[in-house]
């Protein structure tokens, strides 16, 4: 339970890397004013630091205006103009939400009774006989039910009788211009009243200096509540004595974006308009807006009605927008949402290092442009700032040759190869810590050097002819057969060199670093103080040390040497000098 309360109860930190670059501090500061000047920038603009609302909102409308119109009428036989004036009473209608209708134009059929006749001609209704009628049979076109019974309608047209509304409605083309062509100058009063619960804020767009004698205008006088109708079709860029034909579907948009901070409290509607039905259609696509109602009356005991085709404007009134005033959890929470942001610059440094030190820069870019040769530079940068881990398989080896500079890595099966001969990938050679190399006790001799004489450095010995014994893969001519069983040789069929040339072994330091009694006893009494190296477990104890010292020397790292391959020679050198009292040496347990 202490264990699980440890784990718990600690914190992990990312480890950063400070590169002292001109070019890539000024990246980083450059991106980081243009974060900052847009994160500040649309903080103020667009009020982030505020709770928003939705609005809720209810609206009422009064439409004001008398129309004068000129009706044909016939009289006694002869057509006569009639003039008849409509109120708001004639040419509104009610609807249901947050719209209103005006009447612009309409085709009227009086004094309807229930009864039968004979059905307007169209290509459904003309008939020859009888037998072209059927009884009980209606259409949703047609204006009643039929009886069966085919019967003149006019001169030599014959029609199939219905039981409907006599006479039927006829159809008629559509008055030019429009009967109510003067209702562009009707005017009509829009109250709206907002309400935002969160922020138990309400208001109207009447404002205290209301002038009921004003009419809107875009620049003049954009708060006033009243509209004119033929003024509202100007702004959309539409003719009002076109659309009053017809009839057609406006839009009131009514936008509230209202600010309700104290020290800078704004709360206006503004009003825009758009045309919503679509103006482009012709004839065969029902054009406008119409629809039908009637008067009902009654007339000596009977009941009649007179059928109105009303052709007008629907006007919707939309109204949205959105109320704010600060809030310190919306500022924090914008606040800590932008702070990604300023992570762009690491992203777009890393992308760079990353892009100059990959191996198409180093192998296509690099060699043919001398310009680009300074971006080099990346190279130590990514090696710095990446640390390549290599996934521990079980057919992962590592191999160093003396005579190359780098280490060779084998990840794959051998298959019966021998080791020497498999190629590996090349990977660089981690730099040697020498502050661990001075706690040996070694004992190389210090020369003083000889002014008369230039100091030189001990190299190996001479090239040591193979023996007639060495296997086939040896380079170096000290080393010998491997002793496991014959389908694990290839693992140990390695030498120190790569090609042939004189034995690591033969080197002063070899002796000094892997062969010292001195300071292999060291080592093992640095890691176990109390350590009792007895005569039995010595030797043992001293070759595993001396193993380790090798691929400490040879792989640098400890991630690497955890995976070495010792070479032959160098393995049969330590047995030599630390020999097993008994039994045969268990080599490596590593799959091949």
């Amino acid at each position: 339970m202490a264990a699980c309360y440890n784990d718990i109860l600690q914190y992990d930190t990312n480890r950063i890397i400070r590169i002292q670059s001109v070019n890539y501090g000024t990246i980083k500061w450059m991106i980081h004013v243009i974060v900052f000047s847009y994160v500040s920038f649309a903080l103020v603009t667009d009020k982030l630091y505020q709770k928003k609302e939705s609005v809720i909102s209810s609206v009422h409308t009064k439409v004001k205006g008398l129309a004068e119109v000129e009706e044909e009428v016939i009289e006694n036989g002869r057509k006569k103009v009639v003039s008849t004036v409509f109120d708001t009473a004639d040419y509104t209608l009610p609807l249901q939400g947050n719209s209103f209708f005006v009447m612009t134009n309409f085709l009227k059929t009086k004094g309807q009774q229930r009864g039968v006749c004979a059905e307007y001609p169209t290509h459904r209704t003309l008939c020859h006989s009888d037998k072209n009628c059927k009884e009980g049979w209606m259409d949703p076109q047609s204006k009643g039910i039929q009886t069966g019974k085919c019967v003149v309608y006019e001169g030599n047209q014959k029609t199939c009788e219905v039981y409907a509304w006599c006479p039927t409605e006829a159809t008629a083309k559509v008055p030019q211009p429009a009967l109510l062509n003067s209702a562009e100058n009707f005017t009509v009063f829009i109250k709206n009243n907002i309400d935002f619960p969160g922020h138990n804020y309400t208001m109207r767009n009447i404002l205290p200096d209301f002038n009921k004698t004003c009419i809107f205008h875009k620049t003049k006088n954009p708060q006033c509540p009243i509209f004119r109708l033929g003024d509202i079709f100007q702004e959309t860029g539409d003719n009002f004595s076109e659309v009053a034909i017809q009839g057609g579907i406006m839009g009131i948009e009514i936008y509230w974006d209202c600010n309700l901070d104290s020290w800078s409290y704004h709360c206006r509607p503004q009003y825009r308009f758009r045309r919503l039905d679509d103006k482009i259609t012709n004839e065969s696509l029902y054009p406008g807006y119409n629809f039908r109602h009637a008067k009902y009356y009654t007339e000596n005991g009977v009941e009649k009605r007179t059928l109105m085709k009303v052709f007008g404007i629907r006007f919707d009134i939309l109204v949205f927008g959105t109320g704010g005033k600060f809030h310190i959890i919306s500022l924090i929470v914008y606040i800590g949402s932008t702070l990604s942001y300023f992570g762009l610059a690491t992203v777009l440094i890393d992308f760079l290092i990353n892009t100059y030190s990959s191996t198409c820069c180093r192998s296509c870019v690099y060699r043919y442009c001398k310009c680009c040769e300074s971006c080099i530079i990346h190279e130590y940068y990514d090696r710095k700032k990446c640390e390549v881990i290599v996934e521990p398989k079980r057919t992962l080896k590592y191999v160093s040759f003396v005579d190359e500079p780098h280490i060779r890595m084998v990840d794959e099966q051998l298959h019966g190869r021998s080791l020497q001969d498999v190629k590996g990938k090349k990977v660089p050679r981690p730099l040697t810590d020498f502050r661990e190399v001075s706690r040996l006790p070694l004992s190389l001799p210090d020369s003083r050097p000889n002014p008369e004489q230039p100091e030189q450095m001990q190299l190996l010995s001479e090239v040591r002819t193979p023996r007639a014994s060495s296997p086939a893969w040896c380079r170096c001519g000290n080393c010998l057969p491997s002793q496991l069983p014959k389908d694990r040789q290839c693992l140990e069929e390695l030498c120190c060199r790569k090609e042939p040339g004189p034995c690591i072994t033969t080197s002063k330091l070899f002796g000094e670093l892997v062969l010292s009694r001195r300071a292999l006893q060291f080592f093992l009494l640095y890691q176990e103080p109390l350590l009792r190296l007895d005569a039995d477990a010595a030797e043992s104890l001293l070759r595993h040390g001396a193993y380790r010292c090798y691929a400490a020397w040879r792989f640098g790292s400890p991630d690497l040497a955890d995976f070495a391959i010792l070479p032959s020679c160098c393995r049969w050198r330590i047995r030599r000098e630390f020999p097993k009292s008994e039994g045969q040496y268990s080599g490596f347990k590593s799959p091949c």
